[in-house]
């Protein structure tokens, strides 16, 4: 998860126009997730509440879309290469100069006000779709630049950045390997410049931020100094060994900085690092989450579905039970505890967990096709690998690295974390525990089949090329993470694995994360949650083990307005789905209505309906 500051507001009319502004961050699991969340799609929001309607013209749309989405990939090199724009990209690092910033404060503060002038009541269904989105990250831009200013107050960007710009071209095979290797050793070359950039840039830092940007440094260090040097073909290894040597004594330098100069930088008095947007949330909430929604409405509602899933928890832990010869407390704690506890009993190790996952997202691919439940893609271009050491911050299960929008055809990544080796075995059985063999499986469904994968495929598939990128790259979370939750609801309603009622136990209490995590997180960030209160709400109110807990609670402090994506994405996916059954009466099929939802890329839920049916989606 990203993370975000507050700084200070510096206010800014657009066509004399009020705004309301607020930070965000992380917004899009759909990109390259490690890049541009921070510098543009995920970063922080400036909302426009009036659109000087009354200047419209005639102004056409397309060209506008067109430039929109190739300058703001043009302003992080790092993720236009990735995302499959390489035109002067594949050697450049990101600029975080001064003169760049203004620059890119410039060009969207008067995109704003050209946009203004398309009267966005004249087009097409599918455009204005566009258009709004554009709208949104108009304003996530600007606030990040002039309010949150990651690149100020966030080191973990600059080093998940470094490992993005030279990890991909090491993975993607984008140019023959000799080509990329190039491209590697020239930005090797830029990398201490950029490290340089980084160290003037950042002050007033939350803690935390710093001890797992520190914790991510040291994969780069693995990378430069082992993976690519044996990546290099004979005829560069002089070159790369002398880029290396730089490069490895700029990333060491900013591990010193980070630990010995950066903590003296504003730590102290009325600006002391925070990592919580307390007054901001609520706006950043909406308009990073697309919801009509209050943050106090998704917490009204989780907290009450909190109950109502504990009850069917119990129930059916009286039923798994009874059928492993265990009797069941009248407690409903108790007995859900020891239900779990049964489940948990079945699971991997950290050996065979890797080719665990390869065999559960094979076992998931073949009942999808044999249950027709979405259209699979012919590329089938999924490798599982591994997930980076720099991105193991974030990462701490698995995560899908989707194949790049403009180069579908190239991989994407299913990526799962191994369990370190210097881990005692008291927090390797509570890892394996929490990610039991049930559990494992609803992971695979979520991040690969047909979640995140199968969704991220059909989104390589959108026409035209420009708003394919546009609606990748700043595509709305909760519909990316409502569908994975969606999914794997799908494919239990069909009966994956048997019907299992241990499967469907792991399933609810995957519905409690999902619940505990909009919780903590609309509670934390507006500061009406202690961590005691967090851990408590995660270990006893919705089972999760105490090193889930741990991980869940320090990604709480790295992200916000991310973690309720899952709740109030899978609602909306479920109530577009029963209100497009009612549209379509007689001729619903439920193949067909995930295909065209698909088809559409991430768009907010409310506008996928929208475009489906002609017709606004009723709350």
């Amino acid at each position: 998860m990203s993370q975000t500051a507050q700084a200070g507001v510096a206010g800014q009319m657009v066509c004399a126009c009020a705004i309301a502004m607020v930070d965000s961050n992380k917004m899009a699991s759909r990109m390259v997730p490690f890049l541009a969340r921070y510098k543009i799609a995920g970063a922080t929001i400036l909302l426009f509440t009036m659109a000087c309607s009354g200047n419209r013209q005639a102004v056409p749309f397309a060209p506008l879309e067109d430039e929109f989405v190739y300058t703001t990939l043009s302003f992080s090199p790092i993720n236009a290469s990735a995302q499959g724009y390489h035109k002067n990209m594949d050697t450049a690092l990101d600029d975080f100069s001064r003169r760049s910033i203004d620059n890119q404060r410039k060009f969207y503060s008067s995109f704003h006000q050209r946009l203004a002038q398309v009267d966005a009541g004249k087009l097409s269904p599918e455009d204005r779709a566009d258009y709004d989105i554009i709208q949104d990250q108009l304003g996530l831009a600007l606030f990040d630049l002039d309010i949150a200013q990651t690149m100020n107050h966030n080191p973990q960007m600059y080093v998940e950045l470094i490992g993005s710009a030279l990890f991909n071209p090491y993975m993607l095979e984008y140019a023959p390997k000799a080509e990329r290797a190039k491209h590697i050793i020239a930005r090797l070359e830029k990398l201490p410049a950029f490290c340089e950039q980084a160290k003037r840039n950042l002050f007033r830092v939350p803690e935390v931020w710093t001890k797992v940007a520190r914790e991510e440094n040291a994969g780069n260090i693995a990378l430069v100094d082992k993976t690519l040097r044996g990546f290099m073909p004979d005829g560069d290894k002089p070159a790369y060994d002398h880029a290396a040597a730089a490069a490895l004594e700029a990333l060491r330098d900013f591990d010193h900085f980070m630990d010995f100069d950066l903590p003296k930088r504003g730590q102290g008095g009325d600006k002391a690092a925070d990592w919580r947007l307390g007054e901001n949330y609520a706006t950043k909430f909406r308009l990073a989450l697309g919801t009509d929604l209050t943050p106090d409405q998704v917490l009204a509602q989780a907290e009450g579905d909190l109950k109502r899933v504990r009850a069917r928890m119990f129930d059916l832990s009286k039923q798994i039970l009874a059928a492993h010869s265990k009797a069941a407390d009248g407690d409903e704690g108790k007995t859900i505890k020891a239900a779990l506890d049964v489940v948990a009993e079945r699971r991997s190790t950290p050996a065979a967990f890797l080719n665990d996952a390869r065999a559960d997202l094979s076992a998931a691919r073949e009942f999808v096709r044999q249950r027709n439940l979405v259209t699979l893609s012919a590329r089938d271009n999924l490798q599982v690998i591994e997930t980076p050491v720099f991105l193991r911050g974030i990462y701490g299960v698995a995560g899908v690295n989707p194949a790049p929008a403009l180069q579908p055809e190239l991989g994407a990544f299913y990526w799962v974390t191994p369990i370190p080796k210097d881990w005692d075995q008291k927090r390797i059985d509570s890892k394996l525990r929490e990610d039991n063999f049930y559990s494992f499986k609803l992971i695979t469904i979520h991040e690969a089949m047909p979640g995140h994968y199968v969704q991220f495929e059909f989104a390589n598939d959108v026409q035209p090329k420009t708003r394919r990128v546009l609606r990748a790259v700043f595509g709305n979370n909760p519909y990316v993470e409502g569908w994975a939750q969606y999914a794997t609801q799908a494919m239990l309603d069909a009966g994956f694995f048997g019907n299992s009622p241990e499967l469907r136990l792991a399933f609810e209490k995957q519905e409690l994360r999902v619940l505990a995590n909009a919780i903590m997180d609309i509670r934390l960030q507006t500061n009406r949650m202690t961590e005691q209160q967090a851990m408590d709400l995660m270990e006893k109110d919705a089972f999760q083990e105490h090193q889930e807990a741990v991980a869940k609670y320090q990604r709480a402090q790295l992200s916000s307005a991310q973690l309720p994506t899952y709740l109030v994405g899978w609602r909306d996916w479920i109530r577009v789905r029963d209100q497009y059954k009612a549209f379509k009466g007689g001729a619903f099929a439920l193949h067909d209505f995930h295909d065209a939802a698909l088809k559409e890329g991430a768009v907010p839920l409310p506008v996928a309906f929208r475009l489906l049916t002609g017709k606004a989606l009723a709350r």
